[in-house]
């Protein structure tokens, strides 16, 4: 079987690693080394000038790293990957690349509160212009664009209220204005969306999540076009961030990446069916999910996901109170920030991963002060409805 022609599992288990290549070893081998040695002098110039492939420098590029990248590379349907220390890392390199003072970046409305800040507190004070919109409207995109315009950057499903951005439409504008589209994947992965395909420039992730899928590494990648990507590595990466990923790291990705599909679709399923049921609790204000037929963004989610994803965002109607009540009481899903390891994991966003906001800013951005997030995670999922049960019942009795 051709491995171009192989099916998402078989290429993340197999592509660019040849047993017979390295001495039979089935696990791809871990270079821990911070510098390679050259044959010749003459063999060390040509690798610096890049006049022949090689390795210098493990800022730069190392074997381990190299696996990682050009694997997801061809998981996004990219031409080239990069690998960060975070996935701000990777996302500042990206930026620090392609943006210079008086240049402008159009954002979705929501964001991760980091992203956020680095936007806001970072980017802006060295004279670019941050503009945030509310792309779920493509055509409020279209308004914004200015001649400073040189990227569009969103989340989809956004962190943490799961807004959806139509790819294809808003790549589509961007593109013919000439600015590059940004989209960070994270909560949904290749496994479910590939930006690029739809028309995106540059993928950014998060490998820390659902990647990794373990919350035992810290870790960003990059996917785009081999000259671009180059561009990032040599100069966002090796120059101005320096957040470059741990050898040790990007063997524990390409560990998750195996089986990721696999760990998606029970990410999916569960959190479909616990969507479902907390949709049907008279305890609950609102559920946001895209895989409810009853989302106003349902039909997008359909168009451009092959499933709904593994995040869940909810609201008490007992408001912030009452959610503050409800995870203190949760005994089995554990009150902390990230998400897509293997246990659920639940957060209060105005408090934690978006407390960068201000709360007027939250209030524009469409974060509300009672929103809930669910990771849902691996476990029954009966088990995680129990205790959700349990634990609203006694919020609700509380709030009484």
């Amino acid at each position: 079987m051709s491995r171009d022609k192989s099916g998402f599992a078989t290429r993340a288990i197999h592509n660019f690693h040849d047993p017979m290549e390295h001495q039979g070893a089935l696990t791809p081998p871990l270079h821990l080394t911070s510098t390679f040695a050259f044959e010749s002098a003459e063999a060390g110039g040509e690798i610096f000038a890049g006049e022949r492939p090689g390795y210098v420098y493990s800022r730069v590029s190392n074997p381990t790293l190299d696996l990682l990248e050009r694997r997801i590379a061809d998981l996004e349907g990219a031409e080239a990957g990069l690998a960060a220390a975070s996935g701000m890392g990777a996302i500042t390199a990206v930026m620090w690349t392609f943006l210079a003072p008086g240049d402008e970046v159009i954002v979705d409305k929501t964001l991760y509160g980091c992203t956020f800040a680095y936007l806001r507190h970072g980017l802006a004070k060295f004279g670019i212009t941050v503009t945030h919109v509310d792309m779920t409207d493509a055509a409020n995109v279209t308004a914004a664009l200015t001649p400073a315009t040189k990227m569009v950057y969103f989340e989809t499903p956004a962190n943490p209220n799961m807004r959806l951005v139509d790819i294809a439409e808003v790549a589509r504008i961007a593109r013919a204005h000439g600015a590059r589209t940004v989209v960070d994947n994270t909560y949904a992965t290749p496994v479910l969306t590939r930006p690029i395909e739809l028309g995106a420039d540059i993928v950014v992730h998060s490998a820390t999540k659902y990647l990794g899928g373990h919350g035992d590494l810290i870790a960003g990648l990059a996917a785009g076009s081999a000259e671009d990507i180059t561009a990032i590595r040599m100069y966002g990466l090796k120059d101005m961030t320096g957040a470059v990923m741990a050898p040790f790291n990007a063997m524990l990705i390409l560990r998750g990446l195996k089986t990721l599909k696999l760990r998606m679709e029970r990410h999916c399923a569960s959190a479909r069916t616990v969507a479902d049921w907390l949709a049907a609790q008279p305890a609950i204000e609102r559920v946001y999910f895209p895989g409810l037929t009853t989302d106003p963004q349902h039909d997008l989610a359909e168009q451009q996901m092959a499933d709904f994803g593994g995040m869940i965002a909810f609201e008490l109607k007992g408001g912030f109170s009452a959610g503050v009540a409800m995870m203190n009481r949760l005994t089995l899903i554990l009150r902390a920030v990230s998400l897509g390891d293997a246990e659920s994991l639940i957060q209060h966003p105005a408090s934690m991963t978006h407390s960068t906001y201000t709360p007027e800013e939250r209030a524009e951005h469409g974060i509300s002060e009672g929103l809930v997030r669910l990771s849902v995670g691996l476990e029954e999922v009966d088990d995680i409805i129990v205790d959700l049960d349990q634990a609203m019942a006694s919020a609700t009795v509380q709030a009484a």
